[in-house]
């Protein structure tokens, strides 16, 4: 019996730094090369495919990893992990030689499987994935370990996240519930909930004195953050002091939701083509690809995955 249509977004830089250090360097190329990250990827999409079961994936790259749109409003984001600024393009992001190396051989892998990548000018695959699963008209699933992504959970359209944080073996699926429950707020205020929480992993301040807890009792207040700052503004429904740290956040506050909020309209074509078992010729090539660089049973369990989803 044929699955029903399912769309599998990966955030794919997410999931090959946590194959690069999850599986050990030892794991190398017949030459010495590294290929633990391009082997333990392989074993990520091969899980994931046998436990979700969709019918569509699409691998969400970061063609800017830090967009200079995004940091001429807050000018330290991301920039802890720059190591290198680039004039004309990207910045360098700080990224281990033996992982930089196996980029190419994740590309290849990926078209290989079938596996579209999809990237966008000046854009991460955070905003890639928001513009997906924003319009998708099949069941959505986000794999990640970026909590960013929560504010795109929404029951009703069935979109998820399976949320990688505490390991592959510990995968977590957020729904509306979940969010509620970690914290107090809805997927639809979690943008505006991170805004004013900060996040030093991206270089955001947030709004001084105001943690999670004071951020989700004003958003159950005053529903989103134009209704916080108006009431900051008017003096209503907060305290003294908690009204003084938003008007003090006021210029933070006027740029961070367009950093923080994931991209929802980008010109992406929705995949259309699923996932099917490889051709004969395909097959040979995942093969010969899996000799030359010992991907062995990675790439066959990987193969063997693909192969189970009926078009």
């Amino acid at each position: 019996m044929p699955r029903a249509d399912k769309l599998l977004l990966l955030d794919t830089a997410s999931l090959y730094f946590r194959a690069f250090y999850g599986v050990p360097d030892k794991v190398t190329a017949p030459d010495g090369s590294p290929i633990n990250a391009a082997r333990g990827l392989l074993d990520i999409i091969a899980k994931l495919i046998t436990l979700y079961e969709p019918t569509h994936v699409v691998a969400c790259w970061d063609d800017d990893w830090r967009p200079q749109w995004r940091v001429d409003l807050i000018p330290s984001y991301k920039s802890h992990r720059v190591v290198e600024v680039v004039a004309a393009g990207p910045d360098v992001e700080e990224v281990p030689d033996p992982l930089e190396a196996q980029i190419p051989l994740i590309r290849q892998t990926l078209g290989l499987l079938g596996i579209p990548i999809i990237g966008v000018a000046e854009h991460e695959a955070d905003d890639v994935i928001g513009t997906l699963a924003t319009h998708s008209t099949m069941p959505v699933d986000i794999v990640t370990g970026d909590r960013d992504l929560f504010q795109l959970v929404d029951d009703a359209r069935d979109v998820r996240v399976v949320y990688t944080a505490r390991g592959m073996s510990n995968l977590e699926i957020v729904t509306d519930a979940v969010v509620v429950a970690k914290y107090g707020v809805l997927p639809g205020q979690y943008a505006d909930f991170a805004t004013m929480r900060g996040d030093a992993s991206d270089g955001l301040p947030g709004v001084a004195g105001v943690g999670e807890k004071t951020a989700a009792t004003l958003l159950q207040s005053h529903g989103d953050l134009v209704g916080i700052r108006a009431a900051a503004e008017a003096g209503e429904g907060m305290s003294a002091g908690v009204r003084a740290k938003i008007l003090a956040a006021s210029d933070y506050l006027d740029v961070a939701p367009t950093v923080v909020a994931v991209a929802p309209d980008l010109d992406i074509a929705a995949p259309t083509e699923a996932l099917r078992p490889l051709d004969p010729a395909e097959a040979d090539a995942a093969t010969a690809l899996a000799e030359k660089w010992n991907l062995g049973s990675s790439m066959a369990r990987a193969v063997a995955a693909v192969a189970t989803v009926e078009g």
